[in-house]
């Protein structure tokens, strides 16, 4: 069974700082000064390694960049349709949908899957919209099984988890390896808040579900933003005290439609700062892995392991090895830039698989080194997150 929230054993306080609060008097001022000294103390003392960017190189294969990133890492989304609406990720007023001829079928999905693997790619990740709401969700997953031959080694999906319960004995008999499954709150009346509809209760099932059955990995993906759930990080650390789950609090980014900005933007300095008040010298950093994007730590003695997403506040373009192709064919090598490339207009125009192969080729040697810095990203247009892929 899933932990309670944090007025149960395991947590020796349920204080959490506030980043934005002020005073004016000498001891505040003091107390203020102190909390610095700690957050800087705390920081050294969990801190991770970051790698350098990369220089340039011309000469690298299909999927390398032109600073040595080879991506084995593809996440494709399957569905532009979603049955939540979530705040950061679909704009209050909705979506226009792309007409359904205009979107990948279960065919052309596959095979820019094989183009992918047959190059090197060797996780493949599908993401919508949501992608249980695709009524052969699981005949697509049973379809890049069959790719393991080929060198494909790891199976998962981006999931709100919803509907996704009573699916699941089918997605693992279908080679399903691991979830990611989206709660950004356990409070039944802020989930509403969060998403405009009810549910999250089913997504709570569902994890608990998850966690029984012999995925290799179940995550659960928080979305961290000021004002709504900030306050509820100590929860969902707990969920991690019996589950061998993985607990990943996203930095809210800046999307089409999302109405993002950065007083609601919580870094993951605040995060671990607040998260040591409570736990102390009882948080264990965790290795980087390769490609990392989390910045992993784990509370002794507990099953699972959380971690950090720091897109906004400590980016890792250094270790980027992912690419997406979004549900309307079109190649999007950063999630953060704007420029795309269509694969759907090759598929349906007769090109061959060596055509596809050098357009993406192209594609991922025009990747550049970075994204752009906080002030310029929050500015520049992308699409909404349910049309990119979460």
């Amino acid at each position: 069974m899933l932990a309670k929230a944090p007025s149960v054993l395991h947590i020796k306080s349920t204080r959490y700082i506030s980043s934005s609060s002020t005073t004016s008097n000498s001891s505040a001022a003091a107390a203020t000064a102190a909390a610095a000294a700690q957050t800087e103390a705390v920081l050294q003392s969990t801190a991770q390694p970051e790698r350098q960017l990369p220089q340039k190189d011309t000469q690298q294969p299909v999927l390398s960049d032109l600073f040595g990133r080879f991506h084995n890492y593809l996440r494709i989304s399957v569905t532009e349709r979603c049955n939540l609406r979530c705040q950061y990720c679909m704009p209050e007023e909705g979506i226009d949908l792309t007409d359904g001829d205009k979107l990948m079928t279960t065919p052309e999905i596959l095979r820019i899957a094989r183009i992918f693997v047959t190059q090197g790619v060797d996780k493949i990740r599908l993401t919508g919209g949501e992608p249980t709401v695709r009524k052969d969700i699981v005949e697509l997953i049973r379809g890049l099984n069959e790719l393991r031959p080929l060198g494909l080694r790891k199976i998962a999906i981006t999931t709100n988890g919803i509907a996704l319960r009573r699916k699941l004995p089918a997605l693992r008999e279908a080679g399903l390896d691991g979830l990611n499954i989206s709660l950004d709150t356990r409070d039944p009346r802020k989930f509403e808040l969060f998403t405009r509809r009810k549910g999250g209760t089913h997504v709570l099932q569902a994890i608990s579900e998850a966690a029984k059955l012999d995925f290799d990995f179940v995550k659960v993906n928080v979305v961290v933003m000021r004002g709504m759930n900030e306050d509820e990080v100590p929860a969902f650390v707990e969920m991690t005290h019996d589950e061998g789950i993985d607990v990943r609090f996203i930095e809210y980014m800046p999307f089409d439609g999302n109405k993002w900005g950065q007083k609601k933007l919580v870094g993951y300095r605040d995060m671990l700062l607040n998260l040591h008040a409570i736990y102390g010298d009882a948080i264990e950093r965790l290795p980087l892995e390769k490609n990392h994007t989390a910045k992993s730590y784990r509370i002794r003695g507990y099953q699972g392991q959380f971690g950090f997403i720091t897109s906004m506040t400590n980016s890792f373009c250094s270790a980027c090895n992912r690419v997406r192709v979004m549900a309307d064919g079109n190649l999007k090598v950063c999630l953060f830039g704007n420029t795309e490339v269509s694969l759907m207009e090759l598929l349906r125009n007769g090109a061959s698989d060596a055509d596809i192969t050098e357009t993406i080729g192209g594609a991922i040697k025009r990747k550049h080194r970075a994204h752009a810095g906080l002030d310029i990203l929050s500015q520049l247009p992308n699409r909404p997150m349910i049309k990119i892929g979460g």
